[in-house]
C-alpha cells in the first residue's frame, strides 16, 4: 500500500496534468458537505489554485443543515468561491411531469437518482457558461460497487478520487488536516450519506467501508475470487453480495469519466 503522502501527490499532479493536457484552467464541482466532495475540492484547489475552483451547493428537501454548513466551512478554509442553487423546485416540477407515467407508483431509487441528475444538469450548465471542467467525486468503493447515479454524480470531465477506496479517502482527509483544519471535522466524523431520502446512510446499501474495502482490495487488486476472499476471514454471504455488485455494475463503470490512476504498491 502506498503511503498517503504519495497518494496525495499522485492525485494533485494527476489533476494538474489533466487540465494542462486539455488546455483547461478552471474547475467546478458539487459540494455536498460530505467527505468525497470536500476531498476533491481540496485537491483541485491545490492543483489549480483556489481562485480557479468553484463549488455549487445544490440542497434538496433531504439536505441537512449541517451538510450546507460543512460545505461552506470547507470553502472558507480553502478560499474558493461557492454558489447555492437549490434544486427543490426543479425536483418538484420533474416529479409532477412524471405523474402521468408513474401512475401512483411509490417513490424509490428513481426519485433519488432524479435529484442527482438534476444536479448534473446544473453543473454542466455552469461549465458550459463559464468554461470550467466538472470534477466528479465518486471514490473507488462506490465506483466498484455501482453505488452512484449514472449520468448524475459521475457526470463530468475527470474523476480525481475514483482510484482510492473510501477508507483511503478518510486517511487522506485527516492527513490534509495535519497542520490546520482544511476539511471540517464534522465532514470526517459524521455518518456518510447521499442524502437522497430521509435518514439515508451509505450502510443501508453497503457493508461498513472497512469491511467493503478489504473485500474489494482482495478481489480487485489481488484478483481473488469468492473462496479466496472468504478464506481471509470474511463472511461468505457478504463477499458474494459485494462481488455481485461489482459484476452487475460493470456497464456503469464503462461510461465513467477518466480517473487519476493510483498504481497499486
Amino acid at each position: 500500500m502506498r503511503n498517503i503522502e504519495t497518494i496525495h501527490n499522485i492525485l494533485v499532479e494527476g489533476v494538474r496534468g489533466f487540465f494542462g493536457r486539455v488546455g483547461a484552467r478552471s474547475a467546478v464541482l458539487g459540494l455536498s458537505g460530505g467527505l468525497d466532495s470536500a476531498l476533491v475540492a481540496a485537491l483541485a484547489c491545490e492543483a489549480l489554485g483556489a481562485a480557479n475552483v468553484a463549488g455549487l451547493l445544490m440542497p434538496s428537501r433531504y439536505s441537512s443543515a449541517h451538510s450546507v454548513d460543512d460545505a461552506l466551512a470547507l470553502a472558507r478554509n480553502l478560499g474558493m468561491a461557492t454558489h447555492t442553487v437549490p434544486i427543490e423546485k426543479t425536483f418538484a416540477a420533474l416529479r409532477e411531469t412524471l405523474v402521468p407515467i408513474f401512475d401512483g407508483r411509490p417513490e424509490d431509487t428513481t426519485e433519488e437518482n432524479m435529484q442527482s441528475r438534476i444536479r448534473a444538469v446544473i453543473l454542466m450548465a455552469y461549465s458550459n457558461k463559464f468554461g470550467g471542467l466538472v470534477l466528479t467525486t465518486s471514490n473507488k468503493s462506490e465506483v466498484a460497487t455501482g453505488y452512484f447515479t449514472l449520468y448524475g454524480d459521475t457526470c463530468g470531465a475527470l474523476a480525481p478520487i475514483a482510484d482510492i477506496y473510501k477508507t483511503q479517502a478518510y486517511t487522506l482527509a485527516r492527513w490534509l488536516n495535519r497542520d490546520r483544519e482544511i476539511i471540517p471535522a464534522n465532514t470526517i466524523e459524521k455518518v456518510p450519506s447521499a442524502e437522497l431520502r430521509p435518514e439515508q446512510t451509505d450502510q443501508d446499501s453497503l457493508p461498513p467501508y472497512e469491511i467493503l474495502d478489504a473485500i474489494l482490495a482482495a478481489h480487485l487488486d489481488k484478483g481473488l475470487g469468492v473462496e479466496a476472499v472468504v478464506a481471509r476471514g470474511h463472511d461468505e454471504a457478504t463477499v458474494r453480495h459485494v462481488l455481485q455488485l461489482v459484476a452487475s455494475s460493470a456497464f456503469k463503470r464503462l461510461q465513467l469519466p477518466p480517473k487519476v490512476a493510483v498504481p497499486i504498491g
